[in-house]
Order: C-alpha cells, then sequence, then structure tokens
C-alpha cells in the first residue's frame, strides 16, 4: 500500500504517487472537499487561471487544489504523456504544490471518443475548504490496467484482448487498483458520491459480476465513453466521495 502524506497547506493527505499525479486525497481533520466541473472543458492554461480564479473567489489558496480531471484529443505515446505531464507539474510547481519530488494532486486524464477537444483541456476540479461539520472527504485518481511502474507496454493487463475475457481480466485489475487506493486513503466503496468509468468498450457484463458488487448502487455510476490517456489501455476508473459540486460557466 502507498505511503500517506500529510499536506497541511492544503488541508488535505495524499496517497504518495508518481511524477504526474497521487494516488488519491482525503480532506483532513477541519476540512471538506469540493468539486467544480466547467461547463465546457477549458485548454489547460485557461483552466489553470480559471481554478486560480475560483480559489481566490473561495478565499482559498492554489495550495487547496487536490485534484483534476483532464480531458485529452487521443490517447497519447508514453513519450508524448510524459512531455504534456512535464508542462502541467511546472504550473503545480509555482503554485508550491509540487515539492520534493512528491506530487500531492490527484488526477484523471481521459480522451473522449467522440467531439474530442482540440487540445488538453481541464473538465472538473477538487479543492479543500474549511469545514465544521465535514462530509465525504476523499478522491481517488483514475487508473488504466497498467501498474505504474511497470514495463511498458508488457505488463498492461489482457495486453491487445478486448474480448469480454480480456475486458473481465482489466476490470479486475482496476478494481483492485481502487480498492486498495480506497483502503490507503482509510475510505470505502459505500462512501463514494460517484464512482466513474472510462472505457468505449461494452461494460454492461462488468456490471453486474465486477463492478456493483463493490460500487453498489448508492452512488450509481458514470460511464464516460473515453479512452484512457496512453495508448493500449482500453479501461480506466475513478470515484470520489465530495458533499459539494458545483457547475462553473465560463
Amino acid at each position: 500500500m502507498s505511503e500517506l502524506i500529510h499536506f497541511p497547506e492544503g488541508g488535505y493527505v495524499f496517497l504518495k504517487g508518481g511524477f504526474p499525479y497521487s494516488q488519491g486525497v482525503k480532506a483532513t481533520q477541519g476540512y471538506s472537499i469540493e468539486r467544480v466541473r466547467f461547463a465546457q472543458a477549458l485548454p489547460v492554461a485557461q483552466g489553470f487561471a480559471a481554478i486560480d480564479a475560483q480559489l481566490s473567489a473561495v478565499g482559498r489558496p492554489r495550495t487547496a487544489l487536490c485534484a483534476a480531471e483532464l480531458r485529452s484529443p487521443a490517447p497519447l505515446t508514453m513519450a508524448g504523456f510524459k512531455t504534456f505531464n512535464q508542462g502541467y507539474v511546472e504550473v503545480l510547481t509555482r503554485w508550491n504544490l509540487f515539492r520534493d519530488g512528491l506530487n500531492p494532486v490527484a488526477r484523471s486524464n481521459v480522451a473522449p471518443q467522440f467531439a474530442p477537444p482540440a487540445e488538453p483541456c481541464f473538465y472538473a476540479f477538487c479543492y479543500s475548504v474549511p469545514a465544521k461539520n465535514p462530509g465525504m472527504n476523499f478522491v481517488v485518481a483514475g487508473s488504466g490496467e497498467w501498474p505504474e511502474g511497470g514495463n511498458y507496454p508488457d505488463d498492461i493487463a489482457a495486453r491487445g484482448d478486448v474480448s469480454s475475457t480480456g475486458l473481465l481480466a482489466k476490470a479486475r485489475f482496476v478494481l483492485g487498483k481502487m480498492q486498495d487506493r480506497l483502503a490507503g486513503l482509510g475510505a470505502s466503496w459505500r462512501e463514494a458520491s460517484a464512482v466513474q468509468v472510462y472505457t468505449v468498450h461494452d461494460i454492461h457484463r462488468l456490471l453486474a459480476g465486477e463492478i456493483l458488487p463493490r460500487a453498489g448502487n448508492g452512488a450509481g455510476l458514470t460511464w464516460h465513453y473515453c479512452r484512457p490517456p496512453i495508448e493500449e489501455l482500453e479501461f480506466e476508473m475513478d470515484l470520489r466521495g465530495v458533499a459539494v459540486e458545483r457547475l462553473l460557466q465560463k
């Protein structure tokens, strides 16, 4: 299980991840997490500016940013993914979020199959706020069927197999990742306010046998017809437990 690291400047703890993002976040005592979705996805630079404005409007520092949801034009090669991440993390570094080689901000990044954006965009983000009576307070970062740090692409679960058997193996791998991250945050599926799946493949056979026995029907399931951000990945998930969600018109 990944190390849980305190980030007091943000009002949350995070599960240690890699360079681009943490594996998940949870608000600390006295704080809650809120989510904002853009009515129209904004290009990354404009998105960061809008996030900065929102944080300022609610009296929160930039270090309160704890999660991001991105949309990309298409899945990237691993080299392209690393190049994008360098520019993204440069901004987090200027915001005093990325420090000492650690990135506290959880993230999902997927590529819509229909009407994809012309460039990488922000779809939504989360931040911490002071709260006397905190509600649900966690965000689990997105993950596809490849173990971070493993050999790419050889270690992709059921690589190249999008049959029902292959998708089952991929889903089980990703569900296991979600379970591990929930456990690391001290959270559970039943506390989720939203569970999201990202794939262009039929998931109906996976619902009753694999997904709903874990996620239940409380939060329901949102299926985004999107591909994971890296080529050859086919199935991704994330989930969150937040008490407040807003739609931001820009």
